[in-house]
């Protein structure tokens, strides 16, 4: 029987060969383009920031609107507050990959980790480019232990986003603690 963590891997595993759910704007595809290639008019921050509030972003302003305060809730330490905010929006809006991701965050602050390794499979069915996503799984596996899968988790977030601060760093560190396991 295949594990929740196995399951998600194997999204993080294919990520750069599935495509994205239909419903999410098409000018995300250029952006991804861009923050890959090796020289842009733009810097890559900039390019990251864009990718954030598209995704952040929705056409419904309470949609949005309920987001912003889930997420300052979260940044408040109010988890209390935006647990049910976030189940809101991922029950009225299931096609929407950043309420999943969110609410995936806020599993993964409170040490939930079966509820997050759902949430975040549900991103990545959706958004499989999720670096932010993938991402969070891959500081879930360190947390189990799953030196391994935490590092092949950091690998396909850089080659999503090259951008990354602190991942190359982090992906050394797990390739010497893979090492000491043998």
């Amino acid at each position: 029987m295949i594990s929740a963590l196995d399951e998600v891997l194997t999204l993080v595993l294919s990520a750069m060969q599935r495509r994205p759910a239909a419903s999410l704007p098409r000018r995300l595809d250029a952006l991804f383009r861009e923050l890959q290639a090796k020289t842009s008019r733009r810097a890559p921050d900039d390019i990251e920031d864009l990718i954030w509030a598209i995704w952040i972003g929705h056409e419904d302003v309470r949609a949005a609107s309920s987001m912003h305060a889930a997420i300052e809730a979260m940044q408040a330490g109010e988890p209390d507050l935006a647990r049910p905010i976030l189940d809101r929006l991922v029950a009225d809006y299931p096609d929407w990959p950043e309420a999943w991701n969110k609410r995936a965050l806020l599993a993964l602050m409170e040490e939930r980790d079966e509820l997050s390794l759902g949430d975040i499979a549900q991103t990545l069915r959706l958004e499989p480019r999720h670096f932010g996503a993938i991402s969070g799984f891959g500081q879930l596996c360190v947390r189990s232990n799953r030196f391994r899968e935490a590092r092949a988790a950091f690998q396909m977030a850089l080659r999503v986003n090259p951008h990354l601060d602190g991942v190359p760093q982090v992906i050394a560190e797990l390739g010497e603690a893979g090492e000491s396991l043998h």
